[in-house]
């Protein structure tokens, strides 16, 4: 089985009484107020029946995705999940809330004070501004030019772990134009110097609306009119949390002689946005850019995050109330719909593995769901996790599920683990990987960053240089960018994604009805498993891990590696290797 958790930006809980879910429940429907479901229709129904049967109970339909058979409903009617559980177009229905979290990214590997030493920076004047291979290069024993170096290349060691680099895969694939890659995330910054090159603002799209508050009145993404754009409704260009600028960055920053380069500095970009500003996710938008990506023809996803507000959904845990469990049932089969539509129309899929620092082939605890309120006085509370439980997207079914490695390829402290859950490893970042176990921000990986967010989080002095350890800044003449460091599976995952964009830009064939090129999933992830280096585990397995923390305490914890060379808990299949992938 596998299972992933990726630490949750859960809003703070407003004070309220302890009521249970069901009981909050029954508060709202003897009020009457107006609730929002998302409906899934029995497999093979005809719509036309499902939209008959949610008018007859009283619902309306928001939006409606046909192709999986989902939609969003809002409804006054007290009795209304009652009445669609007797209808027989509907398979299930769930109060509509956040299905996946990313990471609390602003503070994982960096605290944000003014009183950190300066960052390192890079002036890039003197590079080649051609995003050409071929404009500068550099002495090649294989005899291909290399390719020019980026001006911060030496700081990215999570390059050189893949061979990712001007020596190694970029002499022979960088990527195709024609290749699509989808970030279901926060948004993309489609204007920051290191992606713009790269950016499809045609096919770019954005599926969420900005939710203020939760139902407990605790804000999550803030007001409307607190946004930059004093909206709610943000253009498909623009990253308000930090998370996908810095995926995106990570899959297909340019060779162009500013700052850094992304394992596959050729391919093309589109911003799926399906996670909030708060860094939660709901339903519909999940579903609805999955089916998206397969009908525009993008080639491969990233999606680092999980399915909340379940971390785990179960459909027999005696710990949940039989509304909890129908809800976490019909957020399975909806997201499975999803992936294998994508699947189908030729979407490799690759997620993060999550960074619990758990093995989630094992019996677990879950205390922090349900993490998003949807009716007044929902808190989380504790349970135990059985194996029948699953997480999504990670653990659905045609999706690689990628852990995390630090600079001295240990898997990282809080990297999820657990043989037949993880499929490949790739560098996220570890910034206690050093001989005194001390933290380094520098051990984390360094992508794009949004200036504007760095302006907004005064993380830059008065002339644009940064004042914080974990931002960089890169400048090409009048052109500066900037670049933060960043770790978790959610980094280490778009690694493992531009080496599948990599696969399919050199063994695809042309795709006659999009354009660009096409190669089966199920081809790209053989090559991707094949061509990963093999990584033993540890000897001892049970490896130790010391971390002196900046409170002055140290944290020690053992993680368990199972499995043998050719695939195991903590590596997979190994990790992924760019060049060999492309050779």
């Amino acid at each position: 089985m596998k299972r992933f958790i990726i630490t949750a930006a859960v809003a703070t809980l407003a004070a309220t009484a302890l009521v249970p879910p069901a009981q909050a429940r029954q508060a709202v429907a003897e009020q009457g107020a107006e609730t929002e479901y998302v409906v899934l229709y029995t497999e093979g129904a005809n719509p036309a029946d499902a939209q008959q049967a949610i008018k007859a109970a009283g619902g309306s339909i928001v939006k409606e995705n046909t192709a999986v058979g989902l939609a969003t409903v809002t409804t006054t009617n007290t009795g209304f999940a009652e009445a669609m559980r007797g209808a027989a177009s509907i398979e299930g229905t769930a109060h509509n809330r956040s299905i996946g979290s990313v990471p609390t990214a602003r503070k994982g590997v960096a605290t944000r004070t003014a009183g950190e030493a300066k960052a390192v920076e890079k002036d890039g004047r003197g590079a080649p501004a051609s995003t050409s291979a071929t404009a500068s290069t550099s002495a090649s024993t294989s005899g291909k030019p290399a390719p020019a170096a980026e001006p911060l290349a030496d700081l990215q060691w999570d390059m050189k772990q893949i061979r990712a680099t001007a020596e190694g895969s970029y002499r022979y694939q960088q990527g195709d134009r024609g290749v699509l890659v989808g970030i279901i995330d926060t948004g993309v910054d489609g204007s920051h110097p290191d992606i713009a090159p790269n950016f499809n603002s045609r096919l770019s799209r954005n599926f969420t609306v900005d939710v203020p508050v939760d139902a407990n009145g605790a804000e999550v993404d803030g007001p409307c009119e607190a946004e930059a754009d004093r909206s709610c409704n943000d253009p498909a260009d623009v990253d308000e949390n930090d998370h996908g600028t810095h995926v995106a960055s990570s899959i297909a920053s340019p060779i162009n002689g500013l700052g850094i380069a992304g394992v596959a500095p050729k391919v093309s970009i589109v911003n799926l946005r399906g996670g909030q500003d708060s860094g939660l996710f709901f339903l519909q938008p999940s579903v609805d850019a999955l089916t998206y990506a397969g009908d525009v023809g993008i080639d491969v996803v990233n999606m680092s995050y999980y399915i909340d507000p379940w971390l785990f959904n179960c459909v027999d845990n005696p710990a949940d109330s039989p509304a909890d469990r129908a809800e976490q049932a019909t957020i399975i089969k909806a997201t499975q719909r999803a992936l294998n539509y994508a699947h189908a129309k030729g979407v490799t899929l690759v997620a993060a593995a999550g960074n619990a620092a758990s093995d989630y082939t094992k019996e677990l605890v879950d205390s922090s769901s349900p993490d998003f309120a949807s009716v007044p006085g929902e808190l989380p509370y504790d349970r135990t996790i059985p194996p029948s439980c699953v997480s999504m997207p990670a653990e659905g079914k045609h999706v690689v599920s990628v852990s995390s490695t630090g600079i001295s390829k240990r898997k990282a402290y809080y990297s999820n683990y657990g043989n037949g859950y993880v499929d490949v490893s790739a560098p996220g970042g570890d910034v206690y990987d050093r001989p005194d176990n001390t933290r380094d921000v520098t051990r984390g990986t360094l992508s794009a960053y949004p200036r504007a967010l760095a302006e907004e989080r005064g993380e830059l002095n008065a002339d644009g240089t940064p004042n914080v350890a974990h931002v960089v800044r890169s400048c090409r003449g009048d052109v500066c960018a900037y670049y933060q460091y960043l770790q978790g599976t959610s980094m280490a995952s778009p690694r493992a994604a531009g080496v599948a964009a990599l696969i399919v830009s050199r063994f695809g064939l042309p795709d006659r009805a999009h354009g660009g090129k096409k190669l089966a999933p199920a081809v790209v992830e053989t090559v991707l498993k094949a061509t990963a280096t093999r990584t033993a585990c540890p000897t001892p397995p049970a490896y130790t891990y010391t971390r002196h923390l900046l409170d002055g305490t140290t944290s020690v914890t053992t993680h368990t590696c199972e499995g043998g060379l050719l695939r195991n808990g903590f590596y997979g299949h190994g990790i992924v290797d760019a060049l060999r992938a492309v050779r």
